[in-house]
């Protein structure tokens, strides 16, 4: 199974990553547990060796379900989670306001200050059941903390070794380079897909000319490029794809056209699946190291695992290239 070296850490993860975000209900319409522990288990047995999570993903309702999940397996599965998005403080800034998983609502703030960082940690380490979490990120930058002050805390966490490695989210290659005269960044995690494409020449592209790793995001842009969406698709209330601009019926028409046309003869070319083949290119393009995959049950979890098996040619991957990056944005 091919590993790759997140940033100059010693931390070696398979391209594809177990996203945890669904699992944890939030903002995904709610969620089955006993399904996301048998996806978690079968992503570990199909090769997948590392999972992301967050504590914001149902209010720490993810990070337990990935405690329960890697109990008696923590030697098979690098943890990566994060900081930043509190829910049960006011500090800090104002992100946007939700509900949680019971239906009341709750305001998240960006908080990126030392004793919040140090807090969250340790909430952290206690749901997930592990005493060092490998890959800690900063989920959102935090204009109201001096990025010394943040760098400051993450840095005391690596030497205590309660984090083995320091990763940011959602940063812009400015915030990032400022972040490097304070200590190591091993990892950014920014939003990419064949739809979602501006971060590919741009944080990308410099954080792979400076060693540090990129994790990317919504790679399959929330279901959109499996296939699976069809106009008619309704999605069950509190899923945020209701309001999202690349799930009205034109740009769902649009997006599998391109899918039926293009990308399914390749896909069919390799016996692989229009996600399968999308996760393949995502890990294929330059500069990107692994890639998150949500699953919210086995079947999706081992479909995700697939992805790694699939060696497109330089043809087949600048098909892909050619015909999304004619797809304007909504």
């Amino acid at each position: 199974m091919e590993l790759r070296q997140i940033g100059t850490s010693d931390l070696m993860a398979t391209p594809i990553v177990f996203g945890s975000w669904a699992i944890g209900g939030w903002l995904w319409g709610g969620t089955d547990d006993e399904q996301a522990i048998t996806g978690i288990h079968a992503a570990l047995d199909a090769g997948i060796n590392a999972i992301d999570t967050a504590p914001a993903y149902g209010m720490g309702h993810s990070e337990r379900i990935v405690g329960e999940a890697i109990r008696g397996r923590r030697d098979q599965v690098l943890v990566f989670t994060k900081c930043a998005l509190r829910w049960d403080s006011d500090e800090g800034l104002h992100h946007f306001d939700t509900v949680n998983n019971e239906g009341e609502p709750v305001q998240l703030y960006r908080n990126l200050r030392r004793d919040s960082i140090l807090w969250e940690c340790e909430q952290s380490l206690e749901r997930l059941g592990i005493d060092c979490i490998d890959l800690y990120q900063c989920h959102w930058p935090d204009p109201t903390t001096p990025i010394r002050e943040t760098m400051g805390a993450l840095v005391e966490l690596l030497d205590q070794k309660m984090i083995r490695a320091i990763g940011v989210s959602n940063f812009t290659r400015e915030m990032i380079d400022e972040c490097l005269a304070y200590g190591p960044v091993h990892c950014s995690q920014p939003k990419f897909s064949l739809l979602t494409r501006e971060h590919l020449d741009g944080v990308i592209a410099w954080c792979d000319e400076h060693d540090i790793a990129s994790i990317v995001y919504s790679p399959l842009e929330q279901g959109l490029l499996t296939g699976k969406v069809t106009v008619d698709r309704e999605f069950n209330e509190g899923d945020q794809r209701n309001d999202k601009p690349w799930f009205t019926r034109e740009n769902i028409e649009r997006v599998n056209a391109v899918l039926d046309e293009v990308m399914r003869p390749i896909a069919d070319a390799h016996e692989a699946t229009l996600a399968q083949t999308t996760l393949a290119w995502t890990i294929a393009a330059p500069g990107i190291t692994c890639a998150l995959a949500g699953a919210r049950n086995p079947d999706q979890a081992r479909e995700n695992a697939g992805a790694m098996a699939i060696a497109l040619t330089d043809e087949e991957f600048e098909a892909i290239r050619a015909a999304f990056w004619q797809i304007e944005g909504p």
